[in-house]
């Protein structure tokens, strides 16, 4: 299926030698706010949208982290605060306040620190801001002071503004798209943070800070057309490993940025990192470069067609199976509210799903009262239900499914409790809060059996590692939603001028802007 390699194999290797004038135990702090949101979506992202971990548990997230790793021994860790959420739609104003007062609470508590990890998505947006998380790097560098080492890990589907870039010292991002390296990032960030402070500059704040070559691409993709499966983004990211491992060098990253929010700081961007600065900056352009000239050649990550298009094909009596269909403008992986309907609706509508000659899996839509009515009815009792398009209400509007309560499953840590109504062959999958099918054993422990079904519709753009391997064959569906793939019916209006492909006609200098704090100059 790849040659990718796996994340298991990309784990960062020892750290260096502490050398004279290192930090031998440096107390590092973690705190941080993750979350994608899409500005095109009516959720809102509040309270409850939050997982929030402090003290032991919040450590205990980061298994590179554990008793007795090296990275745990090298270092005194104070773990403060960090919320993290589904993806979703912009985040509530005062949600968003109490999670960055309490962050900064818990530094002026616990500090001083000699290090800190950020830990951060870079696409979250809230409500009456353009700069979430340059306006939370502002703030934590303030309560932490000048000289406190701040190392940021982030999705390649955020955006690194010129406030936040200014305000943290080190920056690494995902490379591996769907992120099976998600973990292996993080442990990045904290292993070139420690590596640092164990330097022999480790002491002095000012020389510790490694030079940053910042080079922003205008350029803003979904994250459908630049997995890293394919070309041209395949070849782009295999550069940094190389980059990295130059004398000089301390990180390569490039962010593809986040589509479906309508903010300035929204494109692609190249930063490296290092003491070199006449090569960070050759290498920063050079890449960002290879970005702008490839801009043309970004495709879909499948064979993309209308909904009807996709259920031609997966109907077709020589289709592979199982089909997987993925509903790609209602992702709740990329910010969709997930109770948009009007792909239910519409395999409702065909009979050839439902007279029970084929078997049909349909996930989800999130409607807790509809949930509670086939919970009150049971399992094997007929009912009828209105569900979905309460936050969403899309295109159609809530749809009505009258159907056999195949099962109800409860304890689920996401979606809560879960219901299957079979029309037919079409099981309708309902839960009571928002959840991403992407494991197998979402839909077993439904009594579902996805190997065994003829067509699979997810609410998904690229599949994720076990879908993928699922899939005889695949189609993703560019269906409406707050997540739509096409950009340009979605209607930004805050980019910078000149953003391919909403500007054909820009023509960037794609020069590199190398800093560290307290020092900036153009190279």
């Amino acid at each position: 299926m790849t040659d990718r390699p796996e994340a298991s194999e990309i784990w960062m290797g020892p750290l260096p030698a502490l050398t004279e004038g290192g930090l031998a135990a440096p107390r590092i702090g973690i705190a941080g706010i993750s979350i994608e949101s899409s500005t095109f979506s009516p959720h809102v992202s509040g309270d409850e949208a939050f997982t929030i971990r402090t003290g032991e548990e919040l450590i205990g997230y980061y298994p590179f982290l554990d008793a007795g790793r090296e990275l745990r021994e090298a270092a005194t860790w104070v773990p403060l605060y960090h919320g993290r959420s589904l993806p979703g739609g912009a985040v509530d104003p005062e949600t968003y306040r109490r999670m960055k007062q309490a962050i900064l609470t818990a530094i002026r508590a616990e500090g001083p620190f000699d290090g800190f990890f950020f830990d951060i998505h870079g696409a979250m947006s809230v409500i009456g801001m353009q700069d979430a998380e340059g306006d939370l790097a502002a703030a934590v560098r303030e309560a932490l002071g000048p000289d406190t080492l701040i190392s940021t890990s982030m999705d390649l589907h955020g955006n690194v503004s010129e406030v936040l870039r200014d305000e943290v010292d080190l920056l690494t991002c995902y490379r591996m798209a769907p992120h099976e390296d998600w973990l292996n990032t993080k442990e990045r960030a904290v292993w070139n943070l420690l590596a640092r402070l164990r330097g022999p500059h480790g002491a002095d704040p000012a020389l510790r800070r490694p030079y940053k070559a910042w080079v922003p691409v205008p350029v803003l993709l979904p994250g459908e057309k630049t997995s890293t499966r394919l070309e041209p983004a395949r070849s782009i990211y295999a550069e940094l490993p190389g980059i990295e491992a130059m004398e000089g060098v301390v990180d390569a990253s490039v962010w593809i940025g986040y589509a479906w929010a309508d903010e300035p700081r929204c494109q692609a961007y190249v930063v490296v990192m290092g003491d070199d600065e006449q090569l960070i900056a050759r290498e920063a352009e050079r890449v960002a470069r290879m970005f702008w000239d490839a801009r043309e050649g970004f495709v879909f990550v499948a064979p993309t067609a209308s909904l009807d298009g996709a259920l031609e094909k997966a109907l077709a009596p020589d289709a592979a199976r199982p089909y997987v269909i993925s509903d790609s403008g209602d992702n709740p992986t990329a910010g969709g509210a997930g109770d948009v309907t009007w792909t239910l609706g519409e395999l409702l509508a065909r009979p050839e799903l439902t007279d029970g000659s084929r078997t049909t899996l349909v996930a989800s839509i999130f409607d807790a009262p509809a949930v509670q009515a086939a919970r009150e009815a049971g399992v094997g009792a007929t009912v009828t239900l209105t569900a979905g398009a309460r936050v969403d209400a899309g295109p159609r509007g809530p749809v009505q499914i009258t159907g056999r309560v195949h099962s109800l499953t409860d304890g689920d840590p996401d979606a809560g409790m879960q219901a299957v109504i079979a029309v037919g062959g079409l099981h309708a999958i309902i839960t009571e809060r928002r959840k991403p099918f992407h494991h197998l054993d979402d839909f077993r422990m439904l009594g579902l059996d996805p190997e065994s079904a003829d067509i699979v519709v997810v609410k998904i753009g690229y599949l994720e590692p076990e879908l993928y391997d699922l899939a005889a064959d695949w189609t993703l569906a560019l269906t409406p939603g707050g997540v739509d793939q096409d950009l340009l019916r979605l209607g930004h209006h805050h980019l910078l001028p000149g953003v391919f492909p909403f500007d054909t006609d820009g023509r960037p200098t794609l020069t590199a802007h190398v800093s560290r704090r307290e020092e900036t100059h153009a190279c």
